[in-house]
């Protein structure tokens, strides 16, 4: 199919979704809703491709064209380049094009929550996770999509002990699953008196969120229980039983979330987290019947376990599974990861 029917055909499925979210009836129904304005906007951005890659199609085109005609040694090397570049441009969109309309994985529409957790390192770890949320932050608000905390507990220094986020948007998992593993950070601490390089890690889950429709939580499995926040916050810290700690009696899963003011907006919360949490024993289960030695997402969070290493001194970062560098950490840990991503997705690291 070319990309003219390709055109025409996703132009017919935005139409029909228009239509649809445009009928009063659907209106009391926030999940349907939900569900309509994310294929939307998966729609939108395939019909923002395929134009971009049908004009690329044409000024390859006449740059063909222009390239057989013209006599000029010069002005044929140009053109040459262009056509390089222009060929390179159009590889890059039909691949992100064929990712969007035919994902090789099921999940990789689905959105993510996110849970960071200092490793070895006591705080100079939870710093080092405080910094990669930032990362993973940042590099959202790149892509448009939207960040929201589940669940933190910070340190005196203002690193975090763990934080559990939400990233909405699209291909959001598919993107992120990657991350997935223990990242290791090498660099002289702001506790470290002596100027000596240090070593530590933080563990790194993603998980893609599930839906009713994904996980059934049955009430009498759930153990759910009122306390009251601790930690850092606000006027009802330790003052109200606003803090919901649920336990999922088949698993011993336990989940606890305080950062809200209200019971009912924790306890969602803490639904959302638990259910993407068997969705993700579920997926695990699944890969290790076809895979019996595949390991965990994160292991125990030693550094000999790591995926990837930030190293300060050298300016460097390097995936371990790829055994690629990159220089420049800072922009990287300003969320610039989109060569980092692209790179282990044509290695199929997943």
């Amino acid at each position: 199919m070319n990309l003219g029917d390709k055109l025409k055909i996703l132009r017919k499925q935005a139409a029909e979704l228009e239509t649809k979210l445009q009928n009063p009836e659907i209106f009391s129904n926030a999940e349907k809703i939900r569900y309509l304005n994310k294929s939307y906007g998966e729609i939108r951005a395939a019909i923002e491709l395929a134009e971009q890659a049908e004009k690329l199609e044409q000024q390859i085109k006449e740059l063909n064209h222009s390239l057989r005609t013209e006599k000029e040694t010069d002005l044929q090397k140009l053109m040459s380049e262009e056509l390089i570049n222009l060929n390179n441009n159009l590889a890059k969109i039909q691949y992100e094009l064929s990712e969007l309309l035919e994902p090789s994985n099921p999940l990789d529409n689905k959105n993510t929550i996110i849970e960071i957790r200092a490793g070895t390192g006591g705080d100079e770890a939870a710093l080092f996770a405080a910094d990669l949320y930032r990362m993973y932050a940042r590099f959202a608000e790149r892509k448009g999509w939207h960040v929201q905390v589940l669940s933190e507990n910070r340190n005196t220094l203002g690193g975090y002990k763990e934080i559990i986020f939400e990233i909405t948007g699209q291909k959001v998992y598919s993107n992120l699953k990657y991350e997935s593993g223990v990242h290791r950070v090498q660099r002289v601490p702001v506790t470290e008196k002596n100027g000596r390089v240090h070593t530590s890690t933080a563990t790194v889950a993603v998980l893609p969120e599930a839906e009713e429709v994904d996980i059934e939580l049955k009430p009498e499995e759930l153990k759910i229980e009122a306390t009251t926040s601790s930690g850092h916050g606000g006027q009802s810290v330790n003052t109200t039983y606003s803090a919901i700690r649920i336990v999922h009696l088949p698993t011993g899963l336990t989940v606890i979330c305080q950062d809200e003011r209200s019971q009912k907006q924790n306890k969602e919360k803490a639904l959302a987290v638990l259910r993407s949490r068997l969705y993700a024993l579920q997926q695990e289960k699944l890969r290790q019947e076809r895979d019996s030695a595949r390991r965990g997402q994160i292991g125990t969070g030693e550094r000999s376990e790591k995926i990837r290493t930030y190293n300060y001194p050298q300016d460097r970062l390097t995936d371990h599974r790829t055994k690629d560098s990159w220089h420049n950490l800072t922009d990287i840990l300003d969320g610039n990861l989109d060569d980092i991503i692209n790179r282990l997705k044509q290695a199929n690291i997943a």
